[in-house]
């Protein structure tokens, strides 16, 4: 998430009420997780097992909960919950914006687009030329969606990640301030569900095409004219790279990588990165050929058990 002016560190202490190692001037223009950070942005850390990951990012603000060195041409936030303040940074600099009319009047809809009885439109959506918006679609806050898009009944685009951090009175969520971004000539099958991302963008590719039932986590990336079946679930951080087929009841782990053109058999759980160029199956995850062979040995038991007897 980038800010809309450059802002000095000292301002980011002062927001978050927290002391700071560094240039009281020192530049911040956005914030953003760790797998997608530049220089420039504050990225938080709140576990030692992930302090040298941080600091050693392309993130030049660290939000840390101990006093360490700071690398050379970096800055700290010394903060006792860095993640509670991070939801503090994310709320100020994005805060909710309540909505009382059906379609916003900072929403910006292109030439020839139809939108159907019953769809809600949050503030600062675009959308392309020539789309379709079927009835009872939700596009939450800042939603960006090409040309020549189809969504169909019942989708839901920007919902909250689903990120937590176990807390001893329950689940604290991290606050989303990301988006959903629709390239041109998506279809989106009915009650699907993409959520925005907590501090990027949640991306379909151009050409996708996502059947009924669908979810695609936070900060996922599907790639161009991609093919994903009924009922698939794809966990937060994944990329699917382009031309990916994903049949029915798929399901994913997060952070992982599906290589361009796989194909990915029916209720196949995705446990780790695949190459592309392959077909998959079964769970945990193996190429198809494999698997089918290592299933029809299987049936071949009994048979050798009653040989053996």
């Amino acid at each position: 998430m980038k800010f809309k002016k450059r802002h000095a560190l000292q301002e980011i202490a002062s927001i978050i009420n927290c002391k700071y190692i560094g240039d009281a001037d020192f530049p911040v223009y956005g914030m953003n997780e760790i797998h997608v950070v530049v220089p420039g942005d504050i990225v938080f850390v709140d576990h030692p097992k992930y302090y040298d990951k941080a600091l050693q990012s392309a993130a030049t603000i660290i939000l840390i909960n101990k006093e360490v060195d700071c690398p050379e041409g970096k800055a700290l936030l010394l903060s006792d919950d860095p993640f509670r303040d991070f939801n503090v940074l994310t709320r100020h600099f994005k805060p909710f914006q309540f909505s009382n009319v059906a379609i916003s009047n900072t929403a910006v809809i292109g030439e020839g687009t139809v939108i159907q009885p019953n769809t809600f439109i949050g503030n600062h959506v675009e959308i392309g030329n020539n789309c379709l918006i079927h009835s009872n679609v939700s596009i939450y806050d800042h939603t960006v969606i090409g040309n020549n898009v189809i969504i169909h009944a019942g989708t839901v685009l920007g919902a909250d990640a689903f990120y937590y951090k176990k807390r001893p009175e329950g689940y604290d969520q991290l606050v989303s301030g990301g988006r959903v971004v629709i390239e041109d000539n998506v279809g989106i099958g009915a009650l699907c569900t993409i959520d925005k991302g907590v501090t990027g963008d949640t991306t379909i590719g151009e050409g996708t095409k996502i059947d009924n039932q669908v979810h695609i986590g936070h900060d996922t990336v599907i790639g161009k004219k991609c093919l994903i079946a009924s009922q698939t679930g794809i966990a937060g951080c994944v990329i699917v790279e382009d031309e990916v087929t994903m049949w029915g009841q798929v399901g994913t782990t997060s952070g992982i990588t599906i290589g361009a053109k796989a194909v990915i058999m029916g209720q196949t759980g995705v446990t780790k990165s695949v190459e592309g160029g392959k077909s998959y199956f079964g769970t945990p995850i193996e190429e198809s050929r494999e698997k089918l062979k290592q299933l029809a040995n299987i049936k071949k038991i009994p048979e050798i058990l009653n040989k053996l007897k």
